[in-house]
């Protein structure tokens, strides 16, 4: 319970109608979920109004409402501000008394790897003994408690909830993935974040950004709208990333598996397993809390393969070493920390091998046959599954992205799918999207085995595995069932014989 007078005091606000000195038990901004005693905040979705259901939610109990517009047909109070999302993170955040406040915050964002990152962050911190949080794409954790997510960042209100919920268990160390969508709808107002990590930029989410440069700005702002207090840390290898070094007043520590003009250098890289093993050399020191951490170099050895694994895993061991987590914890977890599903997934490893990949955009294309090409097998065989709903433009981007590592990996030829039976509605492959990628790929003369059916296009693939061959399950929503259906066709075959 608190008086809305002093709730208010933590947003601006512009004029009140029908006024009154009130006390709210909560805030929702859901009319169907409000509950007597609450202040409902009025915002703008994706796909509705809230201001169209405040008599909905007078009608369930609200006793006050936050809006951008009032409604004379109603007589509780109203407080009318500019944004009303800024307003609901920023009431929500006092709600629940400032939780972020109370622990170690780690925003983690980037076009590819928030999630492997993050995750693997969240692993060194735990083996070093530390209560933690992990907000991301996959679940959302409380200390031992794990809740599927329904977005990578959460609504305002309900993420004050959960990092609540976190300063009551005691958490004191929070990895979050924070999505460009979050940032643009100031999803994560009122998180002063201590360390922000930006690794990689590639064309994603255009259509709900409206253009690349919107993506990228909407993306930075997490390192431009970092305070003094806290770090940054950036990849030299990726421009965008680069870009901002000179953009923020966080502490700037900047690393390259490429560069070696950051703090922080990649030596000795192989990837001839699939699996790195390289050594983390820190070339510039850099300070933290009055910490030095000099020149010198430890030796990594990865659990998880691809060299996008590389980048993340320099990423996780970086904010580590801000947070003061000695080498040999960052050593121990990552030779164990076993991935994230569908993120260069070794799924078979017999006398041929069985990789399941995310392939979503060409950032995450080009970076996957990019380790596949350091790999050491025999011949290639690539089953992938068009990206279904997304557009011809994200499909012509990705198909022309597969055909620039064609040649570089020997191949003519490329396995295809719809997934005709394995998708929902809103992933469903259309016939123009199917279209622009047959014409990529016609124009760069690669021959396609186009199947309606994802099994019927798995079963193509492994039928020509040799020994030492490498088959990679490529693509997203229509590739998600993939490995499941794989291994059941080798059992079945193992079964016949």
């Amino acid at each position: 319970m608190i008086l809305l007078r002093e709730l208010l005091t933590s947003t601006a606000t512009l004029d009140t109608l029908h006024p009154k000195d009130i006390t709210v038990s909560g805030i929702s901004y859901h009319s169907q979920k409000c509950k007597p005693g609450d202040l409902f905040v009025a915002i703008n979705g994706y796909q509705t109004n809230g201001h169209k259901y405040l008599g909905n939610a007078v009608e369930n109990g609200a006793v006050a409402a936050v809006v951008e517009e009032f409604n004379f047909d109603l007589d509780i109070p109203q407080i009318r501000v500019a944004n009303s999302r800024i307003a609901l993170a920023q009431l929500g955040a006092a709600f629940y008394g400032n939780p972020a406040d109370k622990m170690k915050m780690i925003g983690i964002t980037a076009t590819n790897g928030k999630t492997t990152t993050s995750y693997m962050t969240n692993a060194i911190l735990e083996n070093h003994g530390l209560k933690t949080g992990l907000i991301g794409t996959v679940v959302i954790k409380v200390d031992e408690v794990s809740i599927p997510s329904e977005l990578t960042t959460p609504e305002s209100l309900d993420l004050q909830h959960y990092l609540k919920q976190m300063v009551d268990k005691g958490v004191s160390h929070v990895s979050m993935e924070v999505s460009s969508a979050a940032l643009e709808t100031r999803r994560v107002e009122g998180v002063d974040y201590d360390i922000v990590t930006f690794n990689n930029l590639s064309r994603e989410h255009i259509d709900s950004h409206g253009t690349f440069e919107q993506y990228f700005e909407a993306k930075s702002s997490l390192i431009t709208n970092a305070g003094e207090h806290s770090y940054a840390v950036l990849n030299l290898d990726d421009s965008y990333s680069a870009s901002l070094a000179d953009k923020t007043k966080a502490s700037v520590v900047t690393f390259g598996v490429k560069s070696k003009e950051g703090h922080i250098y990649c030596k000795n890289l192989d990837l001839s397993t699939g699996r790195a093993r390289y050594t983390y050399e820190i070339v510039k020191p850099f300070q933290v809390d009055g910490t030095w951490h000099t020149a010198g170099e430890f030796d990594i050895q990865l659990a998880v393969p691809g060299l996008h694994s590389v980048y993340n895993s320099i990423v996780a061991i970086t904010v580590a070493l801000l947070c003061g987590i000695p080498v040999e914890t960052i050593q121990a977890t990552m030779r164990t920390f076993a991935g994230v599903e569908r993120r260069f997934e070794f799924i078979y490893e017999n006398d041929f091998m069985i990789i399941d990949d995310h392939f979503a955009n060409p950032g995450n294309i080009h970076v996957t046959l990019e380790t596949v090409k350091f790999m050491d097998y025999d011949k290639l065989h690539l089953v992938y599954a068009i990206r279904g709903s997304r557009g011809p433009t994200v499909n012509r981007e990705n198909a022309e992205t597969i055909v620039q590592w064609m040649k570089r990996l020997e191949l003519d030829e490329i396995i295809a799918t719809r997934s005709i039976s394995h998708v929902t509605s809103k992933d469903f492959v259309t016939d123009e999207e199917t279209q622009v990628f047959l014409d990529v790929m016609e124009q760069a003369n690669i021959r396609v085995r186009l199947y309606d059916e994802l099994p019927d296009a798995i079963a193509e693939g492994l039928s020509h595995a040799a020994s030492r061959d490498l088959v990679l399950l490529a693509g997203c929503q229509g590739m998600d069932p993939g490995a499941q259906i794989a291994l059941k066709q080798l059992e079945d075959r193992s079964a016949a014989n």
